[in-house]
């Protein structure tokens, strides 16, 4: 299996792990921004310190960051924090496993913003097994309580949230794997791990001002916290370290898509952590997810 996929599969894993948390801390203590701002507190300060010993082990002097790199950098860090509050908001609005699989609008949206921002396309196969994924995700779109067809009610909170946090998460990504690009190292994880110390600093210094302007109360709220909050930070660097290292190897389109298996561990905790049941229009829409990952999986 190529390296880029098990580095999938790695970020999914904490990725759903940090989510979990997140949804505790966020129902518990936090609003969502004080729990995505946790994430970065707990997480930016660690990276940043493992730049120079990774340099040092690798025989490596600081790399270059050209302006190009900032900006990419700056974009995908911003789109990233607007894309985590929104997911953290459909919890709220739908279970946790619906809430994850409505994300994933990012998929299909990463493909074109990937193709507009750094010409990379995808190949028609992928392609048809990204939009089985979609149609899954337009199924779980369908609020149970709701009356008439789908297309219908595209306007609902929990649709809003979930196709806005796919567009962030689209740009976010791209601009990501743009970042990793301009870094002129030939080494992966040493593009991966300093491309993510320049993201985490920024988003901490930014998020840090936005939370002492309009929520003050929450920083002092996310330090008490800190035995969740730190868990959080823990599978925040985890899951980052898999996802930018991935997205220094392969098209951000590839990685997001076979993230898609997030949706079967996200169904787990949801019947297991937080004892939440499934209707069967949701349990389609993930299968159809879940189909697409392994035809991508085969493909790629």
């Amino acid at each position: 299996m190529e390296p880029w996929v098990l580095l999938t599969f790695g970020a999914v894993v904490f990725q759903t792990a940090r989510f979990m948390l997140q949804k505790q801390l966020s129902a518990a203590a936090l609003s969502a921004s004080g729990a995505t701002f946790a994430r970065f507190l707990y997480s930016a300060p660690l990276v940043l310190a493992a730049v120079p010993l990774l340099l040092a082990a690798k025989g490596l002097d600081w790399p270059a960051m050209p302006p190009l790199f900032w900006l990419y950098a700056w974009i995908g860090g911003a789109t990233q924090i607007f894309a985590t509050v929104f997911v953290l908001l459909i919890f709220r609005s739908r279970n946790f496993a619906v809430g994850i699989t409505l994300k994933k609008t990012e998929v299909l949206l990463t493909a074109l913003v990937s193709l507009v921002v750094l010409g990379e396309g995808v190949s028609i196969p992928a392609l048809v097994a990204i939009v089985v994924g979609m149609t899954g995700v337009l199924i779980l779109s369908n609020m149970p309580e709701g009356q008439g067809a789908w297309w219908r009610r595209l306007d609902s909170r929990a649709a809003i949230l979930g196709i806005g946090s796919g567009v962030f998460f689209a740009v976010s990504g791209v601009c990501y794997r743009g970042a990793t690009l301009q870094i002129a190292v030939d080494d992966p994880l040493t593009r991966a791990v300093v491309t993510l110390a320049a993201v985490g600093i920024s988003q901490l210094i930014g998020m840090g001002l936005w939370m002492h302007l309009r929520e003050r109360g929450q920083i002092g709220k996310v330090v008490a916290a800190w035995r969740t909050a730190g868990l959080i930070g823990l599978a925040s660097l985890g899951g980052s370290v898999c996802w930018f290292t991935a997205f220094t190897l392969q098209n951000a389109t590839y990685v997001y898509a076979v993230g898609q298996s997030e949706v079967i561990l996200s169904l787990l905790a949801s019947y297991v952590i937080f004892r939440e049941r499934l209707s069967w229009r949701e349990g389609t829409g993930i299968a159809l997810v879940s189909v697409s990952v392994l035809s991508l999986i085969l493909l790629v």
